[in-house]
């Protein structure tokens, strides 16, 4: 089995969640195509450099491209993450580089969630991690977006919880939205605030938590730096590592 290739486990876990092939179809073997996905979002490496041992890439990005549009990766990950009993839940977001492939496009073509930030052409990933630093909910945005804002879409939808982050979030709304779902809202003011919430120092500190989930999935050169030029396609890849992610602890836990 090649280095990033999924266990006989992980497959087992994989394999209910992915569509079926019509009645009468046939289809080239899925887990190789699965495999040859993840192979190419953790090295980095040009589809067209792809492997011969994973099959023909154009059969291999075709898989990832048509189920990314179809939001079928995505849902591989949320029926996971349903795994997560989500009492903590521990918010942040990391900027990640568009590589000038990524950056490229007509002129008034949309923009892909592609934004220019201190760093230049960028994207943010923002998420939220459980208690055990396993990821529960995605999403992306240019890189210049407020996390304030984009907070709602990732919690609105969550069982009610402890919702712990930084000061990038600091908003009355965000913590009474929180409160009025019934649950607890642990973030800290900016020091120019006159009226100052404290957060548990040790509860504060499981921050490090989402923070490792964004060293951990930053390990697949794709998504350190975003080869997709598609919003669809990068959201996949991240769902993807996300996915390998829990495929791993539930592994381990078995």
């Amino acid at each position: 089995m090649a280095r990033y290739d999924l266990s006989d486990e992980e497959w087992q876990l994989v394999e209910p969640l992915i569509p079926k092939p019509g009645k009468g179809k046939r289809r080239v073997d899925d887990r190789r195509v699965v495999n040859g996905i993840f192979h190419v979002l953790r090295t980095g490496a040009p589809w067209r450099d792809l492997p011969e041992r994973y099959g023909p890439y154009t059969t291999v990005y075709n898989r990832f491209n048509r189920w990314a549009k179809r939001g079928i990766w995505l849902k591989v990950f949320e029926e996971l993450a349903q795994r997560s009993p989500q009492s903590l839940q521990l918010i942040d977001s990391s900027i990640v580089r568009a590589h000038q492939h990524a950056a490229g496009g007509k002129k008034g073509a949309r923009p892909h969630a592609i934004g220019r930030s201190r760093g230049g052409l960028s994207t943010k990933i923002h998420a939220v991690v459980d208690q055990d630093g396993l990821p529960v909910r995605l999403h992306i945005t240019a890189g210049q977006a407020s996390d304030k804002t984009v907070a709602p879409l990732l919690l609105d939808d969550l069982p009610p919880g402890i919702v712990v982050a930084d000061r990038g979030y600091d908003s009355l709304a965000l913590v009474k939205r929180v409160a009025a779902r019934g649950g607890e809202a642990h973030i800290p003011t900016q020091s120019r605030v006159r009226l100052q919430r404290s957060v548990p120092p040790d509860l504060y500190r499981r921050r490090n938590l989402v923070e490792r989930y964004f060293c951990k999935i930053k390990q697949f050169r794709r998504i350190a730096t975003r080869f997709e030029k598609h919003a669809v396609n990068f959201l996949a890849a991240v769902a993807l590592a996300s996915t390998r992610i829990w495929l791993r602890s539930i592994e381990y836990v078995l």
